[in-house]
C-alpha cells in the first residue's frame, strides 16, 4: 500500500529574472515527452523512456532519465517491475526489451525479443537505482519492500559472480569497453564491435561501476531504514564505505578515476591511459564515490580541458579518444560517439556535481551552454567537438533522432536539485535538502515547484534576495523536514536565521570560496524563513 500523501495540482516550474533559465525545463520536458514508449509485451503493458537511437527500451536510459522524468511522468514503476518479473535465478537482469525490430535492414521480425550484453557489469545498480527513484516518486512503500527483494538476488549475483566480481581488489570487474558503453576492446580478435566475454577478454575495473554500485548500496540502506529493517540497512551501509575506500584507493589517481585499471594487462598503441579523463568522473561525484578535494580536482581538470581551442563543450565522453576504429567500427574514430564525442549528459553531470562543491558559476554556465545548443529546439546524444550533431551516417547505432532525452534530464538533475538545490532525501518529499544557488546565477528572485507526478507529493519555495537589506527571504510551501543550505553572497557569513518569526539554530558553512548558511526547518503546510547575513 502506497503512504497516504495530499495530492496537490502543484505542477513542477521554475521562474527566474534570467529567460535563459525559464526555458529550459519546458524545452526538455518536451524532448523527453517524445522519448516515451507504451508497449504490451506478451499481455504485460509497460511504459518507458528511450535513448534516441533506436525504439528498445533499455533500462540503463530509462532509470537515468526518471530523474528528469519524475516531475511529471505519472508511471514510475511499470518498467522497473517488468525487468524484476524477468530477472533470471541468477540474480541477472536483461538490458532491454524491443517489441520493434532494432537492427534494420538486416532484422525484420517484430517479435518480443530481451538482450543482455555480457559485458555489461552495470545494468543491477541501474536496476536498484529504479526502484529508489519510483520508490520516492511514488511513496510505495510496499511495492518497493517487494522490489528490494529483487535489488538482493541482484547485487548477490554482482558480488559473487567470476564475470562481476574481482575478489582481489573486492570490486566489480568488466571488459575493456569504452567507459560504461557496451562493446569491449579485442586488439582485432572480432571484426566488428564485440559484446560477448570470451577467453580473451582484457578484464579491468572501471570507475564508474564502483561508483553507480556504492551508489546502490547506499540506497539499499536508505530503503531498509524506510522498511525499519535497522539491521540490513546497517549491512548496506557498512558495505558501502567499505566499497568506497577501496575503489578510491584503487582507481583514483590524484586527478581524476583512471578509466581502465587493468586485470589482464594489455597496451594499445597510441593511448596514453593515464592522461584518459571518461565520463563516468562527474557520475562518481553525484553518486557521492569522490570525497570533496577530489570531486573538486576532477572539476578544475575539466574546466582546464574546456579552455582548449576547438571544443565547444567540456563534455567530453573520453578524452584523449582511442585510435579511430581500433574498437571494430570504422566510424568509432576520435571525436565520435563515446570515443571523444562531447555528450549532454556528461555535461548535466558536470554541472550537478560542480553546483554542489563550490563551482556555482561554472554549473551555471554549462546550463547556460545547453540551452543555447538546444535554442533551435534539438538535441542529441553526441557532438563532435566542433559542434556538428550526430547522424545516422556518422553513428554506430541505426537512427539519431534529435530528441536526447538522456542528455536532457540530467540537465533537469542540474537545474532542480543543483541550481534550485530542492534534493528528496527520502520520499514523498518528507525529507529535503533545500540548496538554493541563485546568487552563483546572480538572480535575485525565483519562484520554485517540485512535484511528483505520480504521487502529487510536492515542495515549492519563493526566493527573495534584498542586497540592500542584507536578507534572504524565502516562503517555502510543503510539509517536510527541511535541511536549508543556503548559498549567500561572496564575503559574506549568516548572522541570524528565522523560520515564521522565531531564531532557529544555524551554523555557516564553506565550500572552497563559496559561503552557505545551514539551519533545520519544520515546514507544515508554509513556512517563512529569513536569513540575515553581514
Amino acid at each position: 500500500m502506497a503512504r497516504t500523501t495530499k495530492r496537490t495540482n502543484v505542477v513542477t516550474s521554475l521562474r527566474t529574472g534570467d529567460s535563459r533559465l525559464n526555458v529550459l525545463l519546458p524545452r526538455i520536458k518536451g524532448f523527453l515527452d517524445q522519448d516515451v514508449s507504451e508497449v504490451n509485451v506478451m499481455g504485460t503493458r509497460i511504459r518507458g523512456y528511450h535513448s534516441p537511437d533506436g525504439p528498445s527500451l533499455w533500462l540503463r536510459d530509462h532509470t537515468d532519465m526518471l530523474r528528469g522524468v519524475k516531475y511529471w511522468e505519472h508511471d514510475m514503476t511499470s518498467m522497473v517491475e517488468y525487468f524484476a518479473d524477468t530477472q533470471t535465478r541468477a540474480g541477472w537482469l536483461f538490458d532491454y526489451v524491443t517489441m520493434t525490430p532494432d537492427k534494420l535492414p538486416c532484422e525484420r521480425e517484430n517479435w518480443a525479443k530481451h538482450v543482455r550484453v555480457p559485458v555489461e557489469a552495470d545494468v543491477e545498480y541501474r536496476f536498484v537505482n529504479g526502484v529508489f527513484l519510483a520508490w520516492q516518486a511514488t511513496g510505495d512503500t510496499a511495492w518497493m519492500k517487494r522490489m528490494v527483494l529483487h535489488c538482493e538476488r541482484a547485487l548477490a549475483y554482482i558480488l559473487s559472480d567470476p564475470w562481476r566480481w574481482d575478489r582481489k581488489h573486492g570490486l566489480v570487474k568488466r571488459a575493456y569497453t569504452i567507459d560504461t558503453w557496451d562493446f569491449d576492446y579485442t586488439a582485432g580478435k572480432h571484426e566488428w564491435l564485440n559484446f560477448q566475454v570470451t577467453d580473451d577478454t582484457f578484464w579491468g575495473i572501471m570507475h564508474g561501476d564502483s561508483s553507480g554500485y556504492y551508489q546502490a548500496f547506499r540506497q539499499m540502506a536508505v530503503m531498509y531504514a524506510a522498511l525499519r529493517q535497522r539491521p540490513r540497512a546497517s549491512y548496506w551501509a557498512t558495505l558501502a564505505e567499505e566499497f568506497r575506500k577501496r575503489a578510491n584507493a584503487l582507481s583514483f589517481n590524484g586527478r581524476f578515476y583512471t578509466h581502465h585499471v587493468p586485470l589482464v594487462p594489455v597496451q594499445i598503441e597510441g593511448v596514453d591511459t593515464a592522461a584518459q579523463l571518461s565520463l563516468s568522473n562527474p557520475m562518481n561525484i553525484n553518486r557521492g564515490l569522490a570525497t570533496h578535494a577530489m570531486a573538486a580536482s576532477i572539476i578544475e581538470e575539466y574546466r582546464t580541458r574546456g579552455q582548449r581551442p576547438g571544443t565547444f563543450a567540456p563534455w567530453y565522453s573520453i578524452d584523449p579518444p582511442f585510435p579511430d576504429g581500433i574498437y571494430g567500427d570504422e566510424k568509432l574514430v576520435g571525436g565520435a560517439y563515446c570515443n571523444g564525442g562531447i555528450m549532454p549528459l556528461v555535461g548535466g553531470e558536470l554541472a550537478r556535481a560542480a553546483f554542489e562543491h563550490g563551482f556555482e558559476t561554472y554549473g551555471v554556465e554549462q546550463l547556460l551552454r545547453y540551452e543555447e545548443l538546444t535554442a533551435a529546439n534539438e538535441t542529441y546524444l553526441w557532438y563532435f567537438p566542433d559542434g556538428r550533431h550526430a547522424t545516422k551516417e556518422t553513428s554506430t547505432s541505426p537512427e539519431a533522432y534529435p530528441t536526447d532525452g538522456w542528455g536532457a534530464s540530467t540537465m533537469v538533475y542540474a537545474l532542480m536539485e543543483g541550481l534550485a538545490g530542492v534534493v528528496d532525501q527520502a520520499d514523498l518529499y518528507r525529507k529535503v535538502r533545500l540548496s538554493p544557488r541563485w546568487v552563483g546565477a546572480g538572480q535575485d528572485d525565483a519562484q520554485v515547484r517540485c512535484a511528483y507526478g505520480a504521487s502529487g507529493a510536492s515542495i515549492g519555495y519563493d526566493y527573495h534576495h534584498d542586497a540592500i537589506a542584507r536578507t534572504i527571504t524565502m516562503q517555502i510551501v510543503g510539509d517536510a523536514m527541511v535541511d536549508l543550505h543556503v548559498m549567500l553572497p561572496p564575503g559574506t557569513e549568516g548572522r541570524k536565521v528565522t523560520c515564521n518569526g522565531r531564531t532557529i539554530a544555524a551554523n555557516a558553512g564553506k565550500i572552497r570560496e563559496s559561503n552557505y548558511v545551514n539551519a533545520p526547518c519544520k515546514v507544515r503546510g508554509r513556512a517563512e524563513v529569513r536569513i540575515h547575513y553581514a
